[in-house]
């Protein structure tokens, strides 16, 4: 097999996906390709040699399930994992295959909404089957890559795997720039606008992050399996490219918390600011409190109806009474900002 040390370009056309459910790619000794073939002939496949057999099943049904028992002999826990589509990343090895569980992530930036749709991936030594809800776009670059560049991947499951793997992992890039720009409208709001709606968005940001976390780190974990363990049915050289997929998951993970660890600032910022702000509202109510109750001592002594009171019959009683109230509100006043308390 030659040297997969240049893979082509990622941005190759794909084919039109098929219409079914059901979608079988064949490819011969000599680099032929056969996309018609029977579904009960797939086991007869898998036994010519220098043959591979790529089945993507697209929202599978239970006929599609079945034949995943008969043609290819696969454990009904594995297959029942498949099906489900929410099970956690991983990877399970069996006599003859490896079971792998894997996510692809977009982001909807009109809805800010992140979705995620679970792969389920049996590898064998000359076969790759592939079930999932709902379209992938992925799958669809890296068969047409596979169809236009035989001589590149050959029929070998890890050459595939790296690159199916590795589309997958670089469009979890862009979700993760759409989450950051997030984040940074999210900091101008609070340290610029200071915006209460904030708040939420940041609740709602974290939440995204989790899940994207919650996806990353089993699928590291899923990759430092495969790095580290000399499986049989990959070729020594596989793993070195599954090394760059680990890594890029790697610097996905650290992002992650980096962003996490901003917005956990972020809403600690917003909490200190909302509180000085609240304190500031009760530091002003309280000294306005402090000079109405001194002014209202000085109403409540000059309105008690004792008869000795010299300054109830004074001319001038009730010009000194605002003044002397004036005077203590000023005299206040210059007390609390000499010791800026206001």
């Amino acid at each position: 097999m030659p040297p997969k040390l240049h893979l082509p370009n990622k941005n190759v056309q794909p084919q039109p996906a098929a219409t079914h459910s059901r979608r079988a790619v064949v490819c011969a000794s000599e680099g032929q390709f056969q996309t018609q073939i029977d579904a009960a002939d797939i086991s007869e496949l898998l036994t010519r040699p220098g043959t591979f057999v790529w089945l993507d099943l697209h929202d599978p049904q239970p006929d599609d399930l079945q034949l995943l028992r008969d043609e290819f002999g696969f454990h009904p826990l594995s297959i029942e994992d498949a099906a489900r589509h929410h099970e956690r990343p991983k990877l399970e090895a069996f006599d003859t295959y490896y079971f792998m569980v894997f996510y692809a992530l977009h982001y909807m930036r009109d809805e800010q909404k992140l979705l995620s749709q679970a792969l389920g991936l049996f590898i064998g030594a000359n076969y790759l089957v592939s079930v999932h809800p709902g379209p992938i776009a992925t799958i669809d670059e890296t068969i047409a890559r596979w169809q236009n560049h035989t001589a590149e991947f050959g029929n070998d499951s890890g050459a595939l795997l790296y690159a199916l793997l590795d589309a997958i992992v670089d469009d979890y890039f862009p979700v993760i720039d759409e989450l950051a720009e997030r984040v940074e409208d999210i900091e101008q709001q609070i340290f610029e606008h200071f915006r209460e709606e904030a708040l939420q968005e940041v609740f709602s940001l974290k939440r995204d992050l989790l899940a994207v976390r919650r996806v990353v780190a089993p699928e590291r974990d899923v990759l430092n399996v495969l790095i580290r363990r000399e499986v049989p049915i990959f070729e020594r050289n596989t793993i070195l490219y599954l090394q760059d997929v680990y890594d890029h998951i790697v610097r996905i993970t650290d992002s992650i918390d980096t962003y996490r660890d901003l917005l956990s600032s972020a809403l600690d910022a917003f909490l200190s600011l909302q509180s000085n702000q609240l304190n500031q509202v009760v530091k002003v109510l309280t000294i306005a409190s402090i000079i109405l109750m001194c002014n209202a001592l000085v109403a409540g002594i000059y309105g008690m109806n004792f008869e000795f009171m010299p300054e109830l019959h004074w001319r001038l009683g009730y010009p000194w009474a605002l003044a002397l109230m004036v005077g203590i509100s000023l005299g206040l006043l210059w007390f609390f900002r000499r010791r800026r308390w206001l």
